[in-house]
């Protein structure tokens, strides 16, 4: 069942999201299962012809649900233009997603500080743009809203290898919380999502090149022993949008198969010992305590 909707049809009707990065990947995914339970789409990203033709596949599952405006989340006007003319065609903008985001894999002496600036910009700048600029007309207007930024399980422990990744997705998580702390009060929902490995085309290439599967085997990290589907995702990110979740917020939900717990657990490379062996080492702790 997880690779199935989850939600009644409609739970979105009259509900407007907009999504950056949402003409690839994991942002489309979620798009198109918000397209199915009723909702309309504001779909942005540097590349136009990306962002048209995600949304000419949406119009086709509902007609007119879905419009693309192509804008840089590093530039506040773009991002200002972007929710102006959302607001325009749909009147209204109810959900944020903060999606759009960059990483790459580098040993960090390797970095520039053109490197590090590129992911902080995109990663936490570019959301706390758009949670900035729409969160003040929401407030301005009494517009109840919630937002969704997608974050990682390295917020939380730090990751070698991903420095300006970690440092932008930890600052999100921050910032998911402290705004559901401080909006809480104009009805504003604020969540957040660490997913673990779900692959996608773009990322997964950067992130997994080439070749490094002869080092490194994903699934062998993940006690479930897969990948993450996107519809799993996909369910999450609509139950933490909707009204179902109204009495939620400054969450940060993990969806990694167990990845991040399993591999920061001191003992858990224990499930590497034969069972047969089991018996021997508790016959050795015996003698050892009473001794």
């Amino acid at each position: 069942m997880y690779n199935k909707g989850m939600l009644p049809e409609g739970t979105f009707n009259n509900k407007v999201v907009l999504i950056t990065g949402g003409g690839t990947g994991l942002g489309k995914s979620i798009g198109e299962y918000l397209v199915k339970l009723g909702a309309k789409i504001i779909i942005t990203s540097r590349r136009q012809n990306v962002i048209d033709e995600t949304a000419e596949e949406f119009n086709k599952i509902s007609k007119n649900s879905t419009i693309a405006i192509a804008g840089d989340v590093r530039n506040h006007e773009d991002v200002k233009n972007v929710i102006e003319t959302g607001f325009k065609h749909f009147k209204s903008i109810d959900c944020l997603i903060n999606n759009a985001a960059g990483n790459f894999i580098s040993p960090t002496e390797r970095l520039t500080p053109g490197a590090f600036d590129a992911i902080i910009d995109i990663v936490l700048k570019g959301s706390t743009y758009y949670t900035l600029l729409l969160g003040k007309k929401w407030i301005k207007n009494k517009i109840p809203g919630t937002i969704l930024n997608i974050t990682t399980t390295y917020a939380f422990t730090g990751s070698g290898y991903v420095i300006p990744s970690a440092c932008a997705k930890g600052g999100l998580s921050s910032m998911t919380r402290s705004i559901a702390a401080e909006w809480a009060k104009y009805k504003i929902r604020c969540n957040a999502i660490a997913p673990g490995p779900f692959p996608t085309k773009g990322a997964w290439d950067r992130l997994v090149p080439p070749g490094f599967s002869k080092f490194i085997n994903m699934t062998k990290r993940i006690p479930l022993k897969r990948m993450g589907e996107h519809q799993e995702l996909s369910n999450l990110a609509a139950y933490l949008l909707s009204d179902y979740s109204s009495y939620m917020t400054g969450e940060i939900v993990t969806l990694d198969g167990g990845e991040w717990t399993y591999n920061a657990g001191q003992f858990s490379f224990l499930d590497k010992i034969p069972k047969a062996m089991w018996s021997l080492i508790e016959k050795t702790i015996r003698k050892k305590n009473k001794k």
